[in-house]
């Protein structure tokens, strides 16, 4: 895990825990969560985004698939200030992610669940801003809980999407009852992850949205083993 609880303000506020021996692995998964989660339920859904993975690579062992690092933020308060916090968490994020491509050098996966999306929207413009558009794999959003013109070419995540090196996957689905009731309630906006990119609006390079109403069933759904749709989504992301 890498964590930003309570070091949002230090000089060095992400902080590393857990085991990093990834036995030569040729990639890592970074999940970053959602709303609600605290530091067990971050660990926990890092966990079963590891086992849906070893599920959908056809790995014989829950450890046989990529290995994932789970990036756990202080996103168990309310909707505003979650919402503050995810962009809080830019800055750091974007100090790992660089700092990992220069150090270790193994290709990362960003994978965000919910308002991760919020979270790793903010990053990837703070990666745009800095020059580093070179640090990751590839992004996929899962349920993103952000506004569906947002990741338009002209959207607040549109430029930094199409500047960097790496295809971005938006995973979508309309089952999802949390974003399709309670998210456009409380924004007053469609959400990205419910039915995509706002069908008024461009699509950036390298953006994609994968309809996956067919396979997830709820907003809780996505990365869990046996039904969800990370079978689908490595198979366009090309993790092995």
């Amino acid at each position: 895990m890498v964590t930003t609880r309570g070091r949002l303000d230090a000089a060095d506020p992400t902080e590393r825990v857990g085991s990093w021996d990834f036995g030569g692995a040729d990639a890592v998964v970074l999940f970053v969560h959602g709303l609600g989660a605290d530091a067990a339920s971050a660990r926990d859904q890092a966990y079963t985004a590891r086992l849906g993975l070893a599920a959908a690579t056809g790995a014989t062992t829950e450890t046989g698939g990529p290995p994932v690092v789970g990036y756990s933020w202080a996103s168990n308060v309310d909707w505003g200030p979650a919402k503050r916090t995810a962009d809080a968490n830019a800055a750091p994020l974007a100090d790992w992610l660089t700092a990992w491509a220069d150090d270790d050098g193994q290709p990362v996966h960003l994978f965000a669940h919910s308002l991760g999306a919020r979270v790793t929207g903010a990053t990837l413009r703070e990666l745009a801003d800095r020059g580093r558009t070179d640090v990751l794999a590839s992004v996929s959003l899962f349920g993103g809980a952000i506004p569906d013109d947002s990741v338009a070419a002209d959207g607040r995540y549109g430029s930094a999407i199409a500047a960097v090196d790496a295809p971005v996957f938006n995973f979508h689905s309309r089952n999802d009852r949390v974003l399709g009731w309670v998210y456009r309630a409380s924004d007053r906006t469609r959400a990205v992850g419910h039915g995509g990119l706002a069908a008024s609006a461009s699509a950036p390079a390298r953006y994609t949205d994968i309809d996956v109403t067919d396979l997830v069933a709820d907003h809780y759904s996505y990365v869990e083993p046996e039904e969800g749709c990370l079978p689908r989504a490595i198979e366009r992301i090309g993790i092995e």
